[in-house]
């Protein structure tokens, strides 16, 4: 086994590898992502995993011999490879691709695990790294010395490093095209038998030599020298730009000839090819490369058979109409010359080609250009776009990046085709980022103006910034390691932060961390948790606590029990007359299939006595749900949806409804099946129109709710900044909650989604999105948050307001899989213009993370309860909190009336008596109902706020319930009035819209008792 020391020696050791500047760079898009690729517990000889490292395609982590296979790459084949091209470092990335190394290079660094997330392309079950990152491993074997510049061979005596390609001219203008792979002995040798006093190597494979130096080249940082040889990893030959310069000191140099092993073709002359070629294709002349920048767009892998014709049928079968060679065996393809392409003299392109020597292909910076049009477009010199930027945003500056190896701006977008300021500042802006800055051509990052100098960002000079957009030619992006940067002039978001928050306090010990809870009519919250997981051995994983008897700890908690594992269930509360819960679902085998009621009975202060009922031998699902959603439908009826077959296991992408109506069965959902295992416990609401809105991973669309097809496929669910892949539903987990409807319920609803985080990288979001599902032509609606927030929880308050609390800023929902706990509140208010609804609250000291949920109390506090994250340094979290809102913060006494009857139809009108506020009149006072609502892993199942007509004359105030069971499903209400400054009263339950289908007369079977009607 090797030792620890080993890779830590490596990682010292590492030395600086600057690639030009190009954008010849493959697409991050990623179809190939599996639900679990692991890394082989047995791997060749010795080797071990590393973790997953940082990239970069213009300064590689590992910088030595590489090679793709796009059909059968494993690690196991990466590991062989890099074994027998004798490096100890190996690394897999983007599923197909393979490099090595001795050293970590490029001041790469570990990322998180999960950002390494691609399948191999010949084994999906194993994980070979993703865009930009790499699965690095190691073989044990001691590192060798760091490389090194020769400082002599034989008579050959080192010069430095010098610079090359000044205004475009080589400094040593005779190219050698080595026939064995470049070192420093190969370049000398075969400029010594040409006859030649000095040699330089280039860019770790090209040899030049000449009989002076020339053309301005000058000496430059020998750290500028940074390239080991293609052919030996402990020398250093050259670098972009940069000649490793060697000067014959000895007086027996032969005569001077063409250099061997082809270069000019020996004596042979070389041609451009004038015949013979496919099509249109013709000659268009000889062009100078890297005067300004290179001059094609795309590069195509070295090929020692390179010829004009190979070289052009490659461009053409990728549909490109130019084609360029250069250095005798480079091809390049693109629709056009870019970077200020200027002709040179065809005698400079005198490189015979590497498949036929007697084919001129290019030269050292030389290309041999072809076209199939008549005319070849030569895009100028790209500039800095200053003028015509959309928005606010203005030029602020080449700025300097990853300074210590952090990330000026923070989120990260490859734009391989279409990079552009407009592009990316426009990207930057629609998610809330008031910077933006473009980077190596194809790179856009986004963060905040504060980002710049927070991340040891300064600027530069503006020559550093020389690369072309990809999208956009004749302007500049950025360089390696150089941020092209744009600021937006003025506040994208408003974030208030009001001098009253309002505050946490603890409320009580708690005896469970519930996944469930459920305030009950009898104002008692019912919690539920995974059988096993309480820190008590004796716990049922079931029970009840009365607020009102908080501070006698014994009095508070009644043990209820459950006779299935209801761990990642659903709940809603039935329409019935007793107000019944209802879970479904659950962990494994019999639970997964469970249904299970239970009808609240007592009153604060006096001990409930009704417990769960469950017969699964007479009452069970049709197929087995594990994190399932429930919803009450405008029939009266239960949908439940969704979910997998049991632990980690198949999906169910169906649905189904209780009590099952004679003749149906489960209902096939095909897109809960293209979209697993993203769209665990869906988003459900019922709309106006009285169909069904559903809310998925990163998709939306409307149900019919007889039929259950799809009436309308809504636009996907914007996601991050950098990742439209990101999703809301678990394990992504945001929350939802529908924006308040208020009478005459003339506007269309609108929906609310919080938080979430992205497969793969788990990149948190910190955005909500909302939609009117029902307006025509419907759009999403993205307002940023003021952090990040991934297993979220909302809570309707009974001002329309929303409290978002709870949740974490890294990760996805799942046993140890998040950290840094989001400890803050945030309140948003729906009516307060888009773009200035949040507003920061207080801040608990309780990490509240997986399986964390929060309640909306009888008296307008929250309740906020459990985090069971299994996560190193986070506990199993008993501690119960409340959270008292700022309009129970005010100093203002609560309202206070008198209800008499409870139960109620639709478009019905009843009173309220003896009203009485405590600030302002009664003329100014609010009404609102607020629906009951079940909360799990961030899903308020069954949440809705209405605030209905009313009128009040006196002391009695007079309030008509919503119109039809579309508006507002059938089920129970908490009533609160609110005085002029927002302070609600204690509610009270009432019931709208009856029991229509008639649920409290089931299930008529043995080990339940209804309610009746």
């Amino acid at each position: 086994m090797r030792s620890p020391s080993v890779f830590a020696l490596a990682l010292a050791l590492t030395s600086v590898h600057l690639s030009s500047a190009s954008t010849h760079i493959r697409s991050n898009v990623d179809g190939r992502r599996h639900r679990r690729q692991t890394i082989p517990t047995s791997l060749p000889g010795n080797w071990t995993s590393e973790g997953c490292f940082t990239d970069n395609v213009g300064a590689r982590t590992l910088s030595g011999a590489t090679f793709a296979n796009g059909t059968g790459m494993t690690i196991e084949q990466c590991l062989n490879f890099c074994d027998a091209n004798n490096f100890i470092l190996a690394g897999v990335e983007f599923g197909d691709e393979c490099y090595c190394d001795n050293f970590i290079e490029n001041n790469a660094t570990t990322a998180a695990a999960t950002d390494c997330n691609v399948p191999c392309a010949g084994n999906a079950k194993e994980v070979c790294g993703a865009a930009n990152r790499l699965n690095v491993f190691n073989s044990g074997k001691t590192p060798p010395p760091p490389p090194v510049t020769v400082p002599s061979v034989g008579n050959w005596t080192s010069l430095g490093c010098y610079s090359d390609g000044v205004n475009g001219q080589r400094t040593l203008t005779v190219g050698v095209n080595l026939v064995n792979p470049a070192t420093v002995e190969e370049c000398t040798a075969n400029c010594f038998a040409a006859g030649y006093q000095y040699a330089g190597t280039e860019f770790a494979d090209q040899c030049f030599c000449d009989t002076a130096i020339t053309n301005g080249g000058v000496p430059t940082p020998i750290t500028d020298c940074n390239m080991v040889c293609a052919g030996n990893s402990s020398e250093f030959c050259g670098g972009p730009n940069r000649l490793n310069m060697y000067n014959y000191t000895g007086d027996n140099l032969p005569p001077i000839s063409a250099p061997g092993g082809g270069g000019g073709g020996g004596d042979a002359p070389v041609f451009p090819v004038t015949s013979g070629l496919p099509g249109s294709w013709e000659y268009v002349s000889c062009y100078v490369d890297n005067a300004f920048g290179r001059i094609f767009e795309f590069e195509q892998p070295d090929n020692a058979n390179t010829t004009v014709e190979e070289c052009i049928s490659v461009c053409s079968g990728q549909n490109f109409t130019v084609a360029g060679i250069e250095f005798s065996d480079q091809c390049f393809c693109g629709d056009r010359l870019v970077n200020g392409a200027v002709v040179a003299d065809d005698s400079t392109c005198n490189m015979g080609c590497a498949g036929n020597a007697t084919e001129a292909c290019g030269g050292p910076n030389r290309l041999s250009v072809y076209s199939s049009s008549t005319n070849v477009t030569a895009l100028p010199v790209p500039t800095v776009q200053t003028t015509n930027l959309t928005g606010n945003w203005t030029y602020a500056g080449c700025y300097t990046d990853n300074a210590a190896g952090t990330r000026t701006l923070p989120w990260e977008l490859q734009l391989t085709l279409n990079n552009s300021a407009e592009t990316c500042t426009s990207q930057c802006a629609a998610f809330g980022y008031s910077a933006a800055g473009m980077e190596f051509g194809i790179q856009c990052f986004c963060g905040d103006i504060s980002d710049i100098a927070a991340n040891g960002a300064t600027l530069a000079p503006e020559s550093d910034c020389n690369t072309q957009c990809s999208g956009d030619p004749i302007h500049l992006c950025g360089s390696g390691n150089r941020l092209q940067m744009y600021t937006w002039n003025g506040a994208l978001n408003v974030w208030h932060t009001p001098e009253n928050t309002g505050y946490y306090e603890f409320f009580v010990p708690g005896v469970v961390v519930p996944l469930i809870a459920t305030l009950g009519v009898n104002n008692k919250v019912t919690f539920l948790e995974k059988h096993g997981t309480s820190e008590f051995d004796n716990s049922t994983g079931a029970y009840e606590l009365d607020l009102s008897l908080a501070s006698n700890f014994s009095a508070a908690w009644r043990t209820m029990n459950v006779q299935t594992d209801v761990f990642c269930s659903g709940s809603v509360i039935l329409p019935d007359i007793g107000a019944r819960q209802i879970n479904v679902g659950g962990w494994s085998l019999d639970s997964t299939f469970g249904v299970r009621l239970y009808t609240p009975n007592g009153v604060p202060g006096i001990n409930s006595t009704n417990d769960w009922e469950e017969n699964g031998d007479e009452l069970h699902l049709l197929a087995g749900r594990w994190y399932p959603s429930a919803l009450v439908l405008s029939n009266g009826s239960i949908l439940v949806m969704g979910g997998e077959t049991g632990s980690n296991a198949s999906p169910q992408p169906s649905l189904e409804l209780l009590p099952l109506p004679e003749g149906s069965g489960v209902v096939p959902l095909d897109f809960l099946e293209r979209t697993d295992p993203w769209n665990l416990y869906p988003f459900l609401t019922m709309l106006p129109s009285g169909r069904i809105f559903v809310g998925y991973y990163n998709e939306a669309r409307i149900l019919d709710p007889v039929t259950f097809d799809t009436v309308q496929t809504l636009p996907n669910i914007p996601g991050a900044v950098n990742n439209f892949l990101a999703g809301r539903t678990y394990p992504l987990e945001g929350s939802m909650i529908p924006f308040p409807q208020y009478a005459p319920y003339t506007d269309p609803l609108r929906v609310l989604i919080c938080g979430g985080s992205t497969p793969g990288p788990a990149q948190v979001i910190d955005n909500c999105v909302s939609i009117e599902p029902e307006t025509e032509n419907a759009t999403w609606t993205l307002e940023r948050m003021p952090s990040r927030r991934v297993m979220s929880c909302m809570v309707p308050l009974p001002d329309g307001t929303m409290m978002i609390m709870n949740g974490a800023m890294e990760g996805v929902a799942g046993f140890g899989l998040a950290s840094d706990p989001n400890f803050n509140a945030v309140l948003y208010d729906p009516t307060q213009p888009v773009g200035q609804r949040f507003s920061i609250l207080n801040n608990t000291i309780v990490a509240r993370l997986y399986h964390s949920e929060a309640t909306l109390l009888p008296d307008g506090r929250i309740l906020v309860s459990g985090s069971d994250p299994q996560t190193p340094g986070f506990p199993e979290e008993m501690r119960i909190e409340v959270y008292v809102p700022p309009y129970l913060n005010q100093g203002i006494r609560q309202p206070e009336y008198n209800i008499s009857e409870t139960d109620f139809g639709y478009g019905q009108t009843f009173q309220i008596t003896n009203v009485q506020v405590f600030h302002g009149s009664i003329a100014n006072i609010k009404v609102s109902l607020i629906a009951a609502t079940s909360s799990t892993h961030g899903n308020a199942m069954g949440a809705r706020t209405i605030f209905p007509e009313f009128s009040c004359s006196g002391t009695t105030c007079t309030i008509t319930t919503p119109p039809n069971a579309f508006v507002s499903p059938p089920g129970w209400w908490q009533l609160f009035i609110l005085d002029d400054a927002g302070t609600p009263s204690h509610s009270s339950w009432l019931r709208i819209g009856g029991d229509p289908g008639q649920l409290g007369n089931w299930p008529n079977l043995p080990g339940f008792t209804p309610p009746g009607l």
